[in-house]
Formats: C-alpha cells, sequence, structure tokens
C-alpha cells in the first residue's frame, strides 16, 4: 500500500514530466554519466566540507549514507528511493534550476516540506529532513497544498 506521501510524489512526478515534456525537446543520452554514477561517492558532512551537495543523486544518496535505486531517468530529471533506519526519502535531481522550480511549482499543490538545494530536492517526512539538512546542506522549504486539508491520522 502507498503511502500518502508516495502517492503525492508519484503524482508530482508525473505533473512535472508531463509539463516538461510539453516544453522541452527530447534530448540524447548521457554517455559519460554511467561511468560517473559507478564511482564511490564521498562521505564527507556538507557542512564540513563547506559545499552544498552536488545535483547527482548517487552523491547526494552516498552523503546521507544510503544505498540509492534509481526509480525515474528522464530529461529533465533523475529519482532515487532511500530505504534507511532512519526513514524513507526521494533524491530528486535536474539538469537545470529551470526544471526545479517547475517540479517544485507542481508539488506545491500537494503541500508538504522539502529539503531544497542547488538543483535537487530531498523529499521525506519533516524530521528525517532535519537530520539530513546539516549532511546536504540546502534549505528546508514549505510548499502550501491546494484545496480543503484532509483529517490527520494521529
Amino acid at each position: 500500500m502507498q503511502t500518502h506521501r508516495g502517492r503525492v510524489a508519484c503524482a508530482a512526478t508525473a505533473g512535472v514530466l508531463a509539463v516538461l515534456s510539453l516544453v522541452t525537446a527530447c534530448g540524447g543520452g548521457d554517455e559519460g554519466g554511467k561511468a560517473a554514477a559507478k564511482s564511490t561517492p564521498p562521505t564527507v558532512a556538507a557542512d564540513a566540507a563547506g559545499v552544498v551537495a552536488p545535483a547527482k543523486v548517487e552523491v547526494i544518496a552516498g552523503l546521507t549514507g544510503c544505498q540509492v535505486k534509481i526509480r525515474t531517468e528522464a530529461d529533465e530529471l533523475r529519482e532515487g528511493v532511500c530505504r534507511t533506519k532512519e526513514g524513507d526519502y526521494l533524491i530528486t535531481t535536474f539538469p537545470a534550476e529551470k526544471y526545479k522550480l517547475t517540479w517544485l511549482d507542481s508539488a506545491a499543490v500537494y503541500g508538504g516540506k522539502y529539503l531544497v538545494g542547488t538543483r535537487w530536492v530531498v523529499s521525506a517526512k519533516p524530521a528525517l529532513l532535519e537530520q539530513l539538512r546539516p549532511r546536504l546542506g540546502g534549505t528546508i522549504q514549505q510548499l502550501r497544498g491546494v484545496g480543503p486539508t484532509a483529517p490527520s491520522a494521529s
């Protein structure tokens, strides 16, 4: 059974892919990206290194201690799923900042909190986002949903 956040992430991804396919042309594959994806990601914390995590799913996953499973490969975004003892989360990266902004606009319909960096977004429960932020950098953004608020399942 898929969780509410999982349905939201799937719907947001589908919406973004539909919108982006209308405004972008089909691009070629990145031959060099496959070899780079196999390299070992750094394990230094983002704050300790004084940098923000780069927009590469595998590198961001490495910074969080996750063995990522890629679930979406598209010209406009890449998305990977992390399952850890701290919780599950999605890492979405974009080849350009404009794609991230379009994705955030689409996700705003559903509301929720997201950890947002340059060309990347992490979707998780708010407590987990707080744990990941020191390792990745970025800012936690609250997106407003549209429509009636569903009762909380406490």
